[in-house]
C-alpha cells in the first residue's frame, strides 16, 4: 500500500483519495475505518468559546466537573454536551478506561503509575497531568493495564 501526504495551501479541509484498481474487500475496509474515524470525532467548546473537532487521540481524560464534562486535551481545555458515560461510549474501551465515578483517561497517553499510596494509584499522564485511581478501580485498573503491556510484548 503506498499512502502520500500533500500539504498544500489550496486545501481548506482534509482531502481523502483511495485509489485501487478494483473495489476490494480491502478497499471497503478502509473507506469503512476512515468513516468510522472521522465520525467518532468530538465536539467541543474552548476556552474562548470556539467550536472545536476533537480526534479520540487527542483526549487525555474527560471529567465531570459539577454539572459538565471537560476533555482535557493535548492542547488545551473542552467544555462538551454530552454526559461522561455517553462520552465514555463514544470514545470506546480500546484506548479508554474510568477510573473513578467522575473520569476516564486514555491509557496511551499515561506515562507512569505510582503505586506509592496504599489502596490506590496516582496516574502521571504524558503531559503533566495527575490524577488519582478510585479504591473500587483499582483491581480494575491493574488488570487492564497489565493486559495491554503483554499484548504489547507479545
Amino acid at each position: 500500500m503506498l499512502i502520500r501526504t500533500e500539504i498544500d495551501g489550496k486545501y481548506k479541509e482534509i482531502e481523502l483519495h483511495v485509489c485501487n484498481g478494483e473495489e476490494t474487500g480491502e478497499v471497503r475496509d478502509i473507506v469503512h475505518e476512515l468513516h468510522e474515524l472521522y465520525d467518532r470525532r468530538i465536539a467541543g467548546v474552548d476556552a474562548r468559546g470556539n467550536r472545536c473537532m476533537l480526534n479520540p487521540g487527542e483526549v487525555v481524560s474527560a471529567y465531570a466537573e459539577g454539572q459538565k464534562v471537560m476533555i482535557l486535551g493535548t492542547d488545551g481545555t473542552y467544555t462538551v454536551q454530552k454526559k461522561l458515560y455517553e462520552l465514555e461510549e463514544e470514545l470506546g474501551e480500546r484506548n479508554f478506561v474510568r477510573i473513578s465515578k467522575s473520569e476516564i483517561v486514555n491509557i496511551k497517553k499515561i506515562k507512569n503509575l505510582d503505586m506509592s499510596v496504599t489502596g490506590t494509584i496516582k496516574i502521571c499522564m504524558k503531559n503533566g497531568y495527575e490524577t488519582f485511581v478510585s479504591r473500587r478501580n483499582v483491581s480494575k485498573i491493574k488488570e487492564r493495564l497489565l493486559s495491554e503491556r503483554s499484548v504489547k510484548n507479545s
